[in-house]
């Protein structure tokens, strides 16, 4: 029984339906809490175990205010929402659970304000260095994601089997996990059925100058950022002190350090903890300015040089448009200022899987090459070009089965002995082959396999396919928009006579403990009387219980007991 309970009882109830989800939110309540009336809610919430959640999220001003007011001290600037979470009484006192959990922890150091020094020249050149670099890796891991979304593990990291296929790509091993976080919190990526999938934001993105690209990444970062590290007027506190902000978290040093090492990544601190001219809006709250940034990167190039060995060079960095279009024709074998890329029948043939045809390819090349187009790489094209459509994979309009049709009798021959098609159990039928597995799946197996296969609808008409499509971007979930049936439950229960009642409860709950009660009874002449009493049943609308003055059992009428309050053994 908590006799502490019904003042906070009462103040929920009184509480708009907006400041019960907020705290309910912020204390972590479930939306399917059991929860009959508001005096379970109170009880609940005054739960060690519930205040023991709540405490690691508290900030270092909250956590400071709170141990003053412990102390007996005036709570000073976390005083607000310490109210709102509950452990503090509107009078600034700690809920009588409370001080007990805080009792004895130091009060924590206060975060120091100051604004980091600015950065020299060479540091900020040497942070916008690793800025671009993080960009164009970020682009790189998405473009992986994007053809093939890759496994996560049940955290949220990239497992370890993709960190080697990731890293046989290019991309360092150390800083995987802190990019897909990234991906994540600028809503590039979202993670659907444990892998990371792109989102329709990313496609967007990956088109986007260099300059586009950090502000959303850079400014997605700042409005993610934990609580504690972000003040009500500005950005973000001074990095130096994000291992200080929430004092009371086992966890929150590791989590800072993440933090830290991620806005290093994307420049906006540098290697000596100095500020780069272009962080600082953004740590002072205000829109993201790129221009300083860009400033101190080398020049994007529209050009590119074709050689007659199937590669291409490009003298610089490319424009991120014209670099995500040809790494769907050519496959990127170096990235640095001057990146290399190299055509192969495979890498062409997917361009064709994507949409592109032998003149959009030409077309698109032609504009962007310095050197034309060579010879070996026309031809290459052209054959591509004869190759692709010569497997095409139908619905049979009468049967429903999966049909698969080709000019040369050859490959079909060929496709009914492959040993890796036999999953498909494919069947010979009219100068096609047929199987009862979907379309999709056949023309997917077949383009795993290196087969020149084309989707094609009933009209005949080839049909161009995303297998991963882009996943939706993540709503930005407020957790107190899931409330609302639990709110009206309570609301239900909110009778017009609480005091009636909390004595059921109280009287209740000194039953299930044996409780020894101090009972004052109304009596016929409106007098009252106090009995002390060994509470022993309920029911019915009565108590019953020992009389322990006079030795006798009596039952009392609860409508008769004005008030009862438990007695200390």
């Amino acid at each position: 029984m908590s006799t502490h309970a019904r003042p906070l009882a009462d103040r929920l109830a009184a509480a708009s339906d907006a400041e019960l989800r907020e705290l309910f939110a912020a204390r972590g309540v479930r939306p399917d809490a059991t929860w009959q009336d508001f005096f379970d809610a109170a009880e609940a919430l005054l739960e060690p175990s519930s205040l023991s959640r709540v405490l690691p999220a508290l900030t270092a001003a909250e956590a400071a205010s709170l141990v003053d007011a412990v102390a007996g001290e005036q709570p000073g600037e976390g005083r607000e929402r310490l109210v709102a979470l509950a452990l503090l009484r509107a009078d600034g006192t700690p809920q009588p659970p409370v001080d007990l959990l805080v009792e004895g922890r130091a009060r924590p150091t206060p975060i120091d304000t100051t604004p980091p020094a600015p950065s020299s020249e060479a540091t900020s050149a040497h942070a916008a260095e690793r800025a671009f670099t993080t960009v164009a890796r970020l682009a790189d891991l998405l473009l992986v994601a994007r053809e093939r979304p890759f496994a996560l593990l049940l955290g949220g990291a990239v497992s370890a089997g993709e960190k080697r296929q990731l890293a046989e790509a290019g991309l360092p091993t150390e800083a995987i996990d802190l990019l897909s976080g990234l991906a994540v919190r600028a809503r590039l990526a979202a993670p659907v059925d444990r892998r990371l999938r792109t989102t329709a934001l990313a496609e967007e993105w990956l088109r986007s100058s260099v300059a586009a690209r950090w502000t959303l990444l850079a400014t997605a970062f700042r409005d993610s950022l934990p609580r504690g590290l972000r003040p009500a007027t500005a950005g973000w506190i001074p990095v130096s002190q994000w291992p200080l902000a929430h004092p009371w978290d086992a966890a929150w040093t590791e989590h800072a350090a993440e933090l830290t090492e991620s806005a290093r990544l994307i420049g906006l601190i540098a290697d000596d903890g100095t500020e780069p001219p272009w962080a600082a809006p953004l740590r002072r709250g205000e829109p993201a300015d790129a221009r300083t940034l860009v400033a101190q990167l080398p020049a994007e190039v529209d050009r590119i040089f074709l050689q007659n060995d199937l590669t291409a060079i490009a003298p610089g960095p490319l424009q991120p448009a014209l670099d995500v279009r040809l790494r769907t024709i050519a496959v990127r074998e170096s990235a640095a200022q001057a990146s290399s890329y190299r055509f192969t029948a495979e890498s062409v043939a997917h361009a064709f899987a994507t949409g592109e045809s032998e003149h959009s390819i030409l077309d698109f090349l032609g504009a962007i090459s310095l050197t034309g187009i060579p010879q070996p790489l026309g031809y290459l094209v052209a054959q591509t070009a004869q190759r692709h459509g010569l497997i095409r994979v139908s619905v049979d309009g009468e049967t429903g089965r999966t049909r698969i049709e080709s000019s040369d009798p050859h490959v079909l021959e060929a496709l009914a002995v492959d040993q890796a098609l036999r999953p498909l159990a494919l069947t010979a039928h009219v100068g096609s082959l047929t199987t009862r597995v979907a379309q999709d799946t056949v023309y997917w197996a077949l383009t795993d396999a290196r087969y020149p296969a084309s989707l094609v609808d009933e009209d005949g008409a080839i049909v161009v396919r995303d297998r991963h499509p882009a996943a939706p971007p993540a709503d930005r979930h407020d957790p107190a928009d899931d409330y609302d049936t639990l709110i009206a439950r309570l609301r239900d229960r909110q009778g017009p006579d609480a005091d009636a009642a909390w004595l059921d409860r109280e009287l209740e709950a000194a039953v299930r403990a044996k409780a020894v009660l101090r009972v004052t009874v109304g009596m016929p002449d409106g007098s009252t009387r106090d009995l002390l009493l060994e509470a022993t049943g309920i029911g019915g609308g009565r108590l019953r219980g020992r009389d322990r003055a006079a030795d006798v059992e009596r039952t009392l009428p609860v409508s008769s007991i004005r008030a009862a309050t438990v007695v200390a053994p």
